[in-house]
């Protein structure tokens, strides 16, 4: 098969129609082209939600959006990283940092990682689509991120599921 683009059929890209192909560029990782760990998750929105990813993401990482398993590990997480010599997270480490698009960029560097997510709502396929990037540096970063890895697709997938209840059923 020819990976050539200009050698497949009009309107196709390996095969498939090219109107329908996912899209796998994000903010998260053009800042991170090479993650020691990523992951993208998409879930389906009804109708009249907020076309805005600034809205998307912040009230993705709100407290009010954050199911309370989820809240109950962040808290685990901020008692335990200091036996590991790691910093707890400040308020605001999921501030906002860029909107580029349709998409809204989560932007966070520390000594054992640096983090990316990138929260995009595509207002056309009512899809929403968290894309996460991460960098590890060192072994207090590998020690952190192993028991994250198993949980993180969970954890967001909640969270982006509660999001998508509060954003279309508020006013």
């Amino acid at each position: 098969m020819d990976p050539d683009p200009e050698n497949e059929p009009s309107g196709t890209v390996g095969g498939a129609d090219a109107g329908n192909l996912p899209v796998f560029r994000s903010l998260a990782l053009e800042s991170i082209p090479v993650p020691d760990y990523a992951d993208v998750i998409v879930l389906p929105v009804p109708r009249g939600a907020s076309a805005e990813p600034r809205v998307w993401a912040e009230e993705l990482f709100s407290l009010e959006s954050m199911p309370g398993w989820v809240a109950a590990l962040m808290g685990l997480r901020q008692a335990v990283v200091g036996l590991m010599g790691i910093s707890r997270a400040p308020a605001g480490v999921f501030a906002v940092a860029a909107v580029s698009g349709e998409e809204a960029l989560i932007s966070a560097d520390d000594t054992h990682m640096d983090f990316r997510c990138g929260v995009a709502y595509d207002a056309g396929a009512r899809l929403l689509r968290v894309t996460t990037a991460v960098r590890l540096k060192g072994w207090r970063g590998r020690l952190y991120f192993a028991p994250v890895r198993l949980l993180h697709p969970l954890v967001v997938h909640a969270m982006m599921a509660r999001t998508i209840r509060r954003l279309t059923l508020l006013p």
